[in-house]
């Protein structure tokens, strides 16, 4: 089936990766839906800071798990461990993408009441903290540790 206009075929498949220039990336960035631009932001900011990051939308998991392992790796590639994920909702089930090298930036608790921008900022929705995670990721992947 061929999608009218710019997006072309690959804006059906349940995963799409934008904007990662050459090869797989020191660092993963997963999100989805509104999620998307902060994780584009963060990755210019760590590429600024040297640190190559692959920006992946995944707005479907079910039908991601549903791939070819060869879709999966070629999109989520298992060379590189430093991933972290952005939901602002519950953090439930991006475990199994980010992996044990990886890191979730979510909602932990419920009930916060306050501006958007202010909530924003405590639970770490900056580009400026998405970063400082990966970047954390990146470091913990060279020295052998595990994920936050």
């Amino acid at each position: 089936m061929e999608t009218p206009g710019p997006l072309g075929p690959e804006a059906l498949r349940p995963a799409l990766v934008a904007n990662c220039g050459d090869g797989p990336g020191t660092a993963i960035l997963l999100a989805t839906g509104s999620e998307v631009y902060l994780a584009l932001a963060a990755r210019d900011e760590l590429e600024a800071g040297g640190i190559s990051a692959r920006v992946v939308s995944m707005p479907c998991w079910e039908l991601f798990d549903r791939q070819p392992r060869e879709y999966q790796d070629a999109v989520l590639p298992r060379a590189v461990p430093a991933r972290v994920a952005i939901e602002q909702a519950s953090t439930l089930g991006w475990d199994r993408y980010v992996g044990d090298g990886g890191a979730v930036i979510g909602m932990h608790t419920f009930g916060a009441s306050a501006p958007l921008k202010q909530l924003l900022t405590k639970f770490g929705f900056t580009p400026e903290r998405v970063a400082e995670v990966t970047r954390e990721r990146v470091a913990a992947g060279r020295t052998g540790r595990k994920g936050a």
